[in-house]
């Protein structure tokens, strides 16, 4: 019996030993490479979940608990009744997608497609929000048409963009004021309406339509100098004629560029 027991605790002592041993080399390989951890590129399914996107107004905001997301990890977009997927804010892909265009912004590359937004990042690329003042040549092929203080604003992924004719294109910009009770399109002021008639040939709904009317409008105004809101065209006297004719094919080359027939 006293072999027996003498046996057991040096058995005892010997199994302590070896916990230590090994619970001194797991220490001693995190402090050298850190804990084990997985690198996740590209959003996958599930990933990005915990990641902030801001679906609301201010930046920093994140998805929340009522997040919508597809098979891909992508979070809906339901603001507005935009109804689109995208890939989570801060997610990280080793490539970009195919067809981007690439943008310069005070010395910083951002790269565009499909609505979102990207640059440079660890081991790839990392989806971002656009700085405010960057400008496109094209809207993103899924936006929204919001109006906002009489003003159209066009939304995707979280970003307000403006026409902005010194650009001739849309600028990013900042959530507007009012940007949570937006309002329906204004009617176009008679004094603004021309000999013009024009057709919506890819379906544009009522609202986009006053939109792309508001734009080209300041656009054409902007070339010409003619304002027909304005008495007499905001132009000097005999000059009005010309000067209307030149805002209409103004009008009508805007209007044309956006899918609509200008007859």
């Amino acid at each position: 019996m006293k072999h027996a027991k003498k046996f057991a605790m040096l058995a005892m002592a010997g199994a302590g030993l070896l916990a230590l041993s090994l619970s001194a080399t797991t220490s001693a390989q995190e402090r050298d490479h850190g804990p084990a951890r997985a690198d996740v590129h590209g959003p996958g399914p599930g990933a990005g979940r915990d990641i902030g996107r801001g679906i609301g107004p201010g930046p920093g905001r994140g998805i929340g608990p009522g997040r919508v997301i597809d098979g891909r990890g992508q979070v809906l977009d339901g603001r507005y009744n935009h109804g689109q997927f995208y890939p989570a804010f801060g997610a990280s892909f080793r490539t970009l997608p195919g067809g981007y265009r690439p943008y310069y912004f005070r010395g910083s590359p951002y790269y565009f497609s499909a609505g979102v937004w990207y640059a440079p990042g660890p081991g790839g690329f990392v989806v971002v929000r656009p700085p405010f003042g960057l400008a496109v040549s094209v809207l993103p092929p899924y936006y929204s048409t919001v109006w906002i203080g009489g003003v159209p604003y066009y939304y995707a992924d979280n970003v307000y963009y403006t026409w902005d004719p010194a650009a001739n294109g849309y600028t990013v910009v900042a959530p507007p004021d009012g940007a949570d009770q937006p309002s329906s399109a204004p009617a176009v002021p008679p004094a603004a309406q021309s000999d013009l008639i024009v057709y919506p040939k890819n379906g544009q709904s009522t609202d986009q339509q006053a939109a792309d009317r508001y734009d080209c409008h300041n656009w054409a105004k902007g070339q010409t100098g003619f304002d027909p809101t304005q008495p007499g065209g905001g132009v000097p006297d005999g000059t009005a004629d010309l000067s209307r004719s030149n805002y209409d094919r103004a009008m009508s080359a805007c209007l044309q560029a956006r899918g609509y027939q200008v007859n």
